[in-house]
């Protein structure tokens, strides 16, 4: 637990009839912004972590504007700053940053056979253990990382190699500490970021007032929201965290009860409802306890989870390439019910997907009214045999999500087929597989994803058109396909709310600036299925864009990297008139993608890129190295020449470099050596 300051005067009864701040010298106000941060820390672990609070919520509003004010007026910002969690300036985008150590995922079922198997093989392998169990979380997990005890970046978990830095939005968050006492010099921890099921229902209730979509459930909006680009709107969201494994540290920790010490004494927000238990029936047990309790909890769990306790038997037993050996998670069964289908309507995705939803005659699940459930596609329709009128059983899978998983009780109605034409704008449809697609980028139902896309920095950067922009763009009528961006006047964008002309003009001239682009890039800001970043500098290294757009699928197979799933998108995207039409558009509004040759300045170089190179995305240096002729590779490997380590790198990937004799450049280094040769 963490101590009271000693002698601070803004912990106890703090007088907050403050001296103006004209009044004071540099030195006071720095001892007092000293003194306010140090007693603001203190309140907000008692708020946040250890529910017990000693002042009132107006008499902390007060220390916190005086330390604003004090830090405004004397120039002493602070990035470990309490005043940093109302956000910040919007991020132009995340970048990637790899994991201090992979972050590996679990072995699961619902069997209570699996796991008592999971248990004879660990007793096999290292003898009597006794396990943590723990709650399984339900929310979007992250790896924050301190040195010296100040927090120095948050990353989500990603592929598990790498994630994306989102650390000035973790940063809001009051339960997370920005500065830890008396701590190790390094230490990087793991937690579950989550939504609070009453600050949820809150968020969705002032969504629809404003007229916004509702979110779905309190995990998409806990992962949706710590990916924003803007961290002042992630302050105002009810975001918070538990702790649950040390990552690493330079502190000696020999076993998992240890390690939650450790976080509890530092300050950390660790669940109650994490205990020892001896055996492998003792975690049945409180997994039946927590299943039983779980509607009462504040916060979503989907079972819990067995991990071997100590740290000795732990290395013994090792991990796979995907898993430890030594933990489980024990999952809860799905909820279900059963109720009719009504109807079964076709949603049309942001993506062009088709997806068949049953609209249900209202029913309680588990506390929960379900009136819709994903179908998935036509072959699951199909094969379960669902149609309208039919008594089915419903399932929340993954323990939110509805879905139809039976049908209970079949009258022989009219079997349900998926639409020939797109239901929202009368389009082509294209069968992919299990999966329907509608061919039409201009379809209303796709186009504000597509509008986003397209102006985002891996392909248009055209910077101003953000989500927001783009439905402001979409709901006024302006923009009705890709092309209409390029015929926007002032007059037009200045008249939409939130904007004037000055920003009208800023964004023409984004507009303008774009139009000169590369070929492979127009190719990916199309927004084509199956093709990213890559994929499309292939696909323009082989082709014009007259030759792309007459491509056969045996044309585009000749590509490498180019299988029989994207050459069928490319083709199915350029088979739809509209899209055509819109390309033609783009052309003639001055678009200009420039076929770039691919030079041999570096050719026969393999790189690696670990950490972030200053004034660059790693999109952009990918780009710009394969362009000369460089290979850009995510992973370290005997072929490699260099391994670039940039900004807050990961230290598997230097460790390979170690093991494989690979060089190692630091940001000036690959300037001087590989960016001077181009």
């Amino acid at each position: 637990m963490v101590e009271e300051p000693a002698d601070n005067p803004y912990v106890r009864d703090p007088d907050t009839s403050f001296a103006p701040v004209d009044d004071l010298d540099a030195a006071t106000a720095r001892e007092q912004v000293r003194r306010l941060r140090e007693a603001i820390e203190y309140h907000d672990y008692r708020y946040y972590v250890a529910n017990d609070p000693v002042i009132a919520d107006r008499t902390y509003d007060a220390l916190f504007d005086r330390l604003a004010e004090l830090e405004a007026a004397f120039d002493l910002d602070d990035e470990r700053s309490p005043t940093r969690r109302v956000g910040g300036e919007p991020l132009d985008g995340l970048e990637t940053v790899e994991h201090v150590v992979p972050l590996l995922s679990l072995q699961s079922s619902g069997d209570a056979a699996e796991i008592r198997e999971f248990d004879r093989r660990i007793r096999e392998a290292v003898g009597d253990v006794t396990y943590s169990a723990e709650p399984k979380f339900d929310g979007f997990s992250i790896e924050v990382v301190y040195e010296d005890g100040v927090f120095e970046r948050a990353v989500t978990r990603g592929d598990g190699e790498e994630g994306e830095d989102v650390s000035a939005n973790v940063r809001t968050v009051g339960s997370v500490p920005l500065h830890l006492r008396d701590a190790p010099e390094f230490l990087a921890v793991r937690g579950e970021v989550y939504m609070p099921r009453s600050g949820f229902q809150a968020l969705n209730e002032r969504r629809i007032e404003r007229g916004e979509d509702p979110f779905a459930n309190p995990r998409n909006a806990a992962a949706g929201t710590v990916r924003l680009l803007d961290p002042s709107t992630v302050a105002d969201r009810p975001l918070d965290v538990f702790f649950y494994d040390v990552i690493e540290t330079s502190a000696t920790l020999s076993s998992q009860r240890e390690a939650f010490d450790l976080l509890r004494e530092l300050g950390f927000r660790v669940n109650d409802e994490t205990t020892l238990v001896e055996d492998v029936e003792a975690v049945l047990d409180y997994r039946d306890r927590l299943m039983a309790a779980r509607d009462d909890l504040e916060y979503e769990i989907d079972g819990v989870v067995a991990k071997v306790d100590d740290f000795e038997a732990r290395e013994r037993l090792g991990s796979t390439a995907r898993h430890p050996r030594w933990a489980f998670a024990y999952k809860f069964p799905a909820r279900t019910g059963e109720t009719t289908v009504e109807r079964i309507v076709v949603q049309v995705g942001r993506t062009g997907k088709l997806t068949p939803v049953a609209l249900l005659d209202p029913v309680d699940l588990q506390g929960v009214t379900i009136s819709r459930a994903t179908l998935h596609n036509a072959a699951q329709v199909r094969d379960l045999g669902v149609h309208e009128g039919a008594a089915v059983r419903i399932e929340r899978a993954g323990d939110v999500i509805p879905e139809v998983v039976e049908v209970v009780d079949d009258d022989a109605g009219e079997a349900f087929e998926m639409p020939g034409t797109c239901p929202v704008c009368d389009g082509p449809v294209v069968e992919e597989g299990e999966h329907h697609y509608c061919t039409n980028a201009s379809c209303p139902a796709q186009l504000r994803r597509s509008l986003q896309h397209f102006c985002s920095r891996d392909a248009m950067d055209v910077e101003g058109i953000g989500e927001a922009a783009a439905d402001r763009l979409v709901e006024a009528g302006l923009v009705e396909s890709l092309a209409d961006l390029y015929a926007l006047d002032v007059a037009d964008l200045a008249a939409l709310d939130g904007w004037g002309e000055r920003s009208a003009e800023n964004l023409l001239a984004e507009l303008e600036r774009s139009k000169t682009v590369d070929l492979g890039t127009f190719v990916y800001a199309l927004g084509i299925r199956h093709v990213g970043t890559e994929r499309a500098r292939a696909l323009a290294a082989a082709f014009s864009l007259d030759e792309l757009l007459d491509a056969s699928v045996d044309d585009l197979l000749a590509v490498e990297d180019v299988g029989p799933e994207v050459a069928e998108a490319v083709v199915s995207y350029f088979d739809a008139e509209a899209n055509v039409e819109t390309v033609e558009r783009l052309l003639d509004a001055g678009v200009d993608p420039e076929r770039r040759d691919r030079g041999d300045e570096l050719d026969g170089l393999t790189v690696v890129f670990t950490g972030s190179v200053p004034g660059y995305t790693r999109s952009e240096l990918s780009e710009l190295l394969e362009t000369h002729g460089a290979n850009v590779t995510s992973s370290v490997s005997g072929e490699t020449d260099f391994l670039v380590v940039g900004e807050n790198p990961g230290r598997r990937k230097r460790e390979r470099a170690d093991e494989e004799g690979v060089e190692t450049l630091d940001p000036t280094d690959f300037e001087e050596r590989i960016l001077s040769r181009l």
